[in-house]
């Protein structure tokens, strides 16, 4: 399985956080699946960081990178493919970061690590427990 985290489930993985279903972190942690964040949740971070919406131990900018690295989960860059999906979602979700997310999905034939119902209601694959 080829997982896309969510921003959310990203940081509550890296830091071990007890929301995350056991489920959802097998997942992650299965050898045979593929895991990536995608350089829209590094953006997000980076904002919420800056408006201080988010406590990091570190600046954001070393801090993911080297978590990523940490847990072995791939950067996914943002690529003019998956743009052109953002123009053909329906208005189910306002939320920028989380439509080009959808739109990554969509591109590379990605399941979505998310507890966002409102993904949920996208022509994508989403992972979540129940």
């Amino acid at each position: 399985m080829n997982l896309l985290l969510d921003t959310t489930p990203f940081l509550w993985y890296i830091t071990g956080s007890a929301v995350l279903p056991e489920q959802v972190v097998e997942a992650i942690r299965t050898p045979t699946n593929d895991v990536a964040l995608s350089v829209v949740s590094l953006r997000e971070i980076l904002l919420k960081h800056r408006l201080q919406r988010l406590d990091l131990p570190d600046e954001p900018g070393v801090y993911i990178p080297r978590q990523r690295e940490r847990h072995q989960i791939a950067p996914l860059g943002l690529e003019e493919g998956a743009l052109a999906h953002l123009s053909k979602l329906p208005p189910h979700h306002g939320d920028p970061f989380d439509r080009l997310l959808i739109a990554q999905a969509i591109e590379h034939d990605l399941t979505i690590v998310t507890p966002d119902e409102n993904i949920q209601k996208y022509p994508v694959k989403t992972l979540w427990a129940s």
